[in-house]
């Protein structure tokens, strides 16, 4: 019996996921084609949820344009781990400005576009902006309204992982309540992040009325990269607000990440839905409804809420919370138990 030598094909990418089903069913990241967007060399910790979503995220972006792609980027944790100078992971057009004007440079660029596209000397070429939940619900909250008012053709992606992390984890108005970081320590009469402040942006999006709003977790790759790709069939100002555990910051393991992630939606607090013109259109219902217990306990910042005199109160309007997710977004399935 003789044997064929074996042949190794060189390619630019690498590739997971779903390769023993047909090229038109496969996700992106299983496209031998997939451009690689944020390429390996980056600074990210282990188990970054941002750096995950990121690749996801921008990667389906350029799969649903043609690779007709311009990224604004906003500082943050992304920004300072993918282009510490002079070094770039990034192999898309990438710009960086501000902490608080991505939404604005993003903008500009858009409107750049236009005017050369009504000149005939530019092709259709799309814009995304993007930043982490400082950048998006804080430092740039102003300039991200006025876009979504102005319905500029821009995709906004929020990376939401629940504080400042690359300055030493303090406080966002993202960061959930009870929550530990540096400037809400576990001290005093209610320790942690206080309740009743905060945004919950991917609302505030749609009482905008925008075209399209959608959340999503790094924990569904399909839902993830169905949902850009979706809002790139859009025109006018797009939202879409990804849930990135942070291990630094969450003080989970690296290998969580995922976990984390699908327990925040199982239980409820980190609803998974799509809205268009300010109306809910779809929701991912719950397919075991978890108690909020379970999402809490592997994270070190909710630590304080598990000592030798547990925070029964604390855990409750917590579970509440999460209780009002559920209804507010139709998120319980008839399946679930």
């Amino acid at each position: 019996m003789s044997y064929q030598p074996i042949k190794f094909y060189q390619t630019g990418t690498f590739t997971v996921g779903n390769r023993l089903l047909v090229p038109e069913e496969r996700s992106v990241q299983a496209d031998m084609e997939r451009t690689n967007s944020l390429n390996s060399g980056h600074r990210a910790c282990q188990g970054c949820g941002e750096a995950l979503g990121a690749r996801y995220a921008i990667d389906a972006a350029m799969h649903a344009t043609n690779n007709q792609l311009i990224a604004a980027n906003a500082t943050g944790c992304l920004e300072v781990f993918s282009t510490p100078y002079p070094e770039t992971s990034w192999q898309i057009p990438w710009i960086h400005s501000l902490f608080g004007n991505a939404p604005a440079v993003a903008t500009g660029i858009a409107a750049a576009i236009k005017v050369k596209r009504q000149k005939g000397v530019m092709n259709d070429v799309r814009v995304v902006a993007q930043g982490g939940d400082g950048g998006t619900t804080d430092i740039g909250f102003g300039c991200l309204s006025g876009m979504f008012e102005r319905n500029d053709d821009v995709l906004y992606i929020c990376y939401d992982n629940g504080g400042y992390m690359n300055t030493g984890v303090q406080r966002s108005s993202a960061t959930p309540p009870a929550a530990r970081t540096a400037t809400t320590m576990p001290v005093g009469p209610e320790p942690g992040n206080v309740f009743g402040q905060g945004k919950f942006l991917p609302a505030i999006a749609m009482a905008h009325e925008i075209p399209y709003v959608a959340t999503a977790t790094v924990a569904d790759l399909r839902d993830l990269e169905y949902k850009v790709r979706r809002a790139m069939t859009f025109r006018g100002a797009r939202y879409i607000h990804i849930l990135v555990p942070c291990p630094l910051g969450w003080g989970s393991a690296s290998h969580d990440t995922l976990r984390l992630s699908r327990l925040a939606k199982e239980t409820g607090v980190f609803p998974v839905f799509e809205a268009e013109h300010g109306e809910l259109k779809t929701s991912t219902k719950i397919r075991r409804l978890l108690p909020v217990e379970e999402y809490l306990r592997p994270q070190k910042r909710f630590a304080h809420l598990f000592g030798k005199t547990p925070a029964v109160d604390t855990i409750a309007r917590l579970q509440a919370l999460a209780d009002k997710n559920i209804r507010r977004y139709d998120l319980l399935s008839k399946e679930a138990y």
